[in-house]
C-alpha cells in the first residue's frame, strides 16, 4: 500500500464493522488482511468452494461465517450490522463454463439476495461490488473506458455484468450506497498455483520454478492488463471509503498492455531460466479475448489512485512469496 499518500485516508476503516463475502479467496483474503492491519472489525463470509482458510492462516482478529450468499435465511440475519460490505463472493470464469447454472445462481442470485438484505439497512455506509473487465469482451478501441460498449462472451462475464446492473439499480431506486470496481487480471501473493482455478501467473511461476516448460494457449501474442494484488486492494479500499466514489464504476488495472509472451519472458528472466523454450498449445474455450488494456484515468482523477507496482516488481514479489511458501502449499 502507498501509505505515504493513502494510509491516513484508509485509517478511517479503524473500528468499522466490515463484511467481506468471498473473504477466504485470493483477492478477498488479501483485502481482509489489509483491513485488519487498518484496525477494522472484519467478518469473512465464505462457502469455501474455491476459497480456503489457509489464505488467512496466521491472521488474527477476524470472524468467520461459513455460508453461502444464496442463503435466504442467513444473509438477511447477518448483514444488517455492517457499515461496509465488500462483495467478492462469486463463481469464477472456469466454473462458469462448466456449470452455467451454478454461475447464474451464485453470481446473480447471490448478489440479488445480498442487495435485498441490505436494502433497508440502517448501518450500511457502502457496498463495494467486485466486477471484472471480462465484461468488455473484445473491445473496439484500446484502452477500454468504463462507458465503452459491453461484449459478453461467456457466462461469467454475463453474470458479473448482471450483478453490476442490479447493484446500480438498487442505488438508483433504493438509495443503496454502492460502488463498482472492475478488476483486470489480478495476480500476486496467495494466488496458489495448486488451485486449479488460479490465473496464468501462478501456473507459469510453478512451472518455471520447477524447470518445466510453460505452456501457452494460442500464439502468446494475446494481451492483458495485469494488476498486482496490493494495487487492486488499495484501489478497492479507496473506492469504499471515499464518498466521491458513490454510485460510480471504476476500472482497476495498470493501463499497460502486456502480451503473454512478454509475461513469460519476464518470469524466465526473474528465475534466470531463459534456456527454457516456450511451448504453444491449443486455445481453450475461454481464450476468446485477443487484446485487453483498461483506461484508469477515471479512478486516478476521482480517487487519486494509481498503481504502485509495475509488472516486473509485482512478479518479483509474487515469485518471492511463492518460493517462501511453496513447501507448505496444498
Amino acid at each position: 500500500m502507498n501509505k505515504h499518500l493513502n494510509y491516513a485516508i484508509l485509517k478511517n476503516y479503524e473500528k468499522k464493522k466490515i463484511l467481506v463475502t468471498g473473504g477466504a479467496g485470493f483477492v478477498g483474503s488479501n483485502l481482509v488482511k489489509e483491513l485488519i492491519q487498518l484496525g477494522a472489525d472484519v467478518t469473512v463470509l465464505d462457502d469455501l468452494f474455491t476459497g480456503s482458510l489457509d489464505h488467512l492462516k496466521g491472521v488474527n482478529g477476524y470472524h468467520f461465517i461459513k455460508g453461502d450468499v444464496r442463503d435466504e435465511k442467513l444473509i438477511p440475519e447477518t448483514v444488517g450490522e455492517f457499515e461496509y460490505v465488500f462483495h467478492l463472493a462469486a463463481r469464477n470464469i472456469i466454473i462458469s463454463l462448466k456449470n452455467p447454472k451454478e454461475d447464474y445462481s451464485v453470481n446473480i442470485g447471490g448478489t440479488l439476495n445480498l442487495l435485498m438484505a441490505l436494502r433497508d439497512s440502517k448501518n450500511l455506509r457502502k457496498l463495494i461490488y467486485s466486477s471484472s473487465v471480462s465484461i468488455y469482451g473484445n473491445p473496439r478501441y484500446l484502452p477500454i473506458n468504463e462507458d465503452d460498449p459491453i461484449s459478453l462472451l461467456n457466462p461469467y462475464a454475463t453474470s458479473k455484468f448482471a450483478g453490476e446492473n442490479y447493484t446500480v439499480v438498487f442505488y438508483e431506486n433504493f438509495n443503496l450506497p454502492v460502488t463498482v470496481v472492475r478488476y483486470s487480471n489480478v495476480y500476486g501473493d496467495f494466488q496458489s498455483p495448486r488451485n486449479p482455478y488460479c490465473g496464468v501467473v501462478g501456473k507459469f511461476i510453478e512451472k518455471i520454478s520447477r524447470g518445466q516448460v510453460p505452456e501457452i494457449h494460442g500464439d502468446g501474442a494475446q494481451t492483458r492488463d495485469f494488476t498486482y494484488i496490493k494495487d487492486a486492494v488499495e484501489a478497492t479500499l479507496l473506492a469504499g471509503i471515499l464518498e466521491r466514489s458513490m454510485g460510480e464504476i471504476f476500472n482497476v488495472g495498470t493501463g499497460v498492455e502486456t502480451s503473454i509472451n512478454y509475461l513469460t519472458e519476464v518470469l524466465l528472466d526473474i528465475y534466470d531460466k531463459k534456456e527454457l523454450k516456450l511451448k504453444y498449445i491449443d486455445k481453450r474455450d475461454i481464450d476468446n479475448i485477443r487484446r485487453r488494456v483498461v483506461n484508469i484515468e477515471k479512478i486516478r482523477q476521482k480517487l487519486k489512485w494509481f498503481p504502485q507496482y509495475n509488472l516486473k516488481r509485482g512478479l518479483m514479489n509474487t515469485v518471492e512469496w511463492y518460493e517462501k511458501h511453496k513447501a507448505g502449499e496444498k
